[in-house]
């Protein structure tokens, strides 16, 4: 980590916008078609505070749950694509989804899938450490369940670490003794049941006093959309802390910027009041320059088939309480000591996915003249081995991504490890969801290098 760590702890959703046309109506219902032109994944919930975050150059690490499922797979995929270090909870339902169908800047409709929340499992013991590393902690509560785990609770009571909490109507109480509490307008209402008779800074004032007395929070700060927000202390007077300027635009994400920067402002050393006005600026600004969509960097494509084959397999085996295993490797010139190292894995478990270097991710780390047998050919002979079940072709120097995206159970490497020197670089990755990293002995002179040394002096003998 470079500078201060801001983990979030919340709930995380998939947000999909589906953009087109409308050029007609359905002959066999008064409904308009859409013609679909393109599609964009981006996370939400706490998954958005966390990118939003990262995309401003701070060291994140998000606590959420995340369901064995395409569209948790894709959130994995996304986020960690941002650098962002995901620690996710077990979750046996499904992971909630937003999709938006747009036309002409207009959303028709809004399909929700996930069904109800369902309770997530327990963090792992590496999502605990995190907590206690954290120079701030963020809980973007959106109401699904991670904000009620019992362990993760007591983490959040016992962190060290400035504590803002952002809360939800159906989210639980946050933990006594955080620092700042960051409802809208809207929220304060619903959590405090004030009507809201009189002026609008009479009424933030009086329900975010009440909810600061009942959480016993350090202060609530009311946001109060392009009014900037109103600062509830131990005081009686509250402070108001205008918008610098008028922003008019889409204010998706706005709270959780809001909310990010006045953490980290903590972190730094700021007061209570200081940080509200930096994230009052922070927010007004984020709208003022075009909101989410010019905040987030374009998304990666969508996944391809190999890993959307991979995901199904995985998803058949842990249905079925199975054990998930990945390895991974170049493989150019399969050979003897390639097998006996896939053999040996594939026993740990109930299935085997290979995660193989691409073509130029190969001659990135072997140079230009690797890989011999192209990425291609080498995904298909991989494949046909009875102790391969899938193979995902990934092109950055580590599987770190395509890790993230699959969480398999057990990852398996090579004997280059097997006395001991580095550490294995994937291992910490796997350590944060409970993953295990593990050894298995190449055969003796068995290497693809040898090989192909061999095979030149071979060929210059005979010329």
């Amino acid at each position: 980590m470079s500078g201060p760590l801001l983990v979030i702890v919340g709930d995380t959703l998939l947000d999909r916008d589906v953009e087109g046309t409308v050029r007609r109506v359905a002959p066999d219902a008064p409904a308009p078609v859409l013609d679909e032109e393109s599609v964009t994944d981006r996370p939400g919930g706490a998954g958005l505070a966390a990118l939003l975050a990262a995309g401003q150059g701070h060291d994140v690490a998000l606590v959420t749950a995340i369901a064995d499922d395409d569209a948790g797979s894709r959130l994995c995929e996304l986020l960690t694509e941002a650098g962002i270090a995901v620690y996710p909870l077990p979750l046996a339902g499904a992971t909630a989804e937003k999709v938006r169908l747009r036309a002409a800047g207009q959303v028709l409709v809004r399909l929700d899938r996930g069904g109800d929340p369902v309770a997530p499992g327990d963090p792992s013991e590496a999502a605990l450490e995190v907590l206690k590393e954290a120079s701030a902690i963020l809980v973007s509560d959106y109401g699904r369940g991670v904000a009620r785990n019992p362990r993760l609770r007591a983490a959040l009571q016992e962190a060290k670490a400035p504590v803002v909490w952002d809360p939800h109507p159906n989210g639980p109480a946050p933990v006594p003794n955080v620092r700042l509490v960051t409802p809208n307008e809207a929220e304060v209402r619903k959590l405090a049941d004030d009507a809201g008779s009189g002026p609008m800074l009479s009424t933030v004032h009086r329900a975010g006093q009440q909810l600061r007395q009942r959480w016993r929070a350090g202060a609530v700060a009311v946001t109060v959309g392009a009014n900037g927000a109103v600062l509830c202390h131990a005081g009686s007077t509250p402070l108001v802390v205008p918008a610098p300027n008028a922003a008019d635009g889409d204010t998706c994400g706005a709270g959780d910027r809001f909310a990010a920067t006045a953490a980290l402002a903590l972190a730094s050393g700021a007061l209570v009041s200081e940080a509200v006005q930096q994230a009052v600026t922070a927010a007004t600004e984020y709208v003022a320059a075009g909101g989410v969509t010019v905040a987030l960097a374009p998304p990666a494509d969508k996944p391809d088939r190999q890993t959307e084959e991979a995901s199904r397999v995985i998803a058949r085996v842990r249905a079925q309480g199975g054990t998930v295993v990945a390895t991974g490797g170049c493989f150019d010139l399969l050979h003897i000591g390639h097998l006996a190292t896939l053999q040996a894995a594939r026993k740990l478990g109930d299935c085997l996915v290979v995660c193989l270097n691409s073509d130029s991710s190969v001659a990135a780390l072997k140079g230009p003249d690797r890989p011999l047998t192209g990425q291609g050919d080498r995904a298909r002979l991989l494949a046909a081995l009875d102790c391969v079940d899938a193979v995902v072709v990934f092109d950055e120097p580590t599987p770190e991504a395509v890790l993230a995206r699959l969480r398999p159970d057990i990852w398996v490497k090579g004997g280059d490890y097997a006395d001991g020197g580095p550490d294995l670089p994937e291992a910490e990755l796997m350590h944060r969801w409970g993953g295990q990293t593990v050894i298995v002995p190449y055969l003796d002179g068995r290497s693809t290098t040898r090989t192909i040394a061999a095979a030149r002096g071979h060929s210059e003998g005979n010329s």
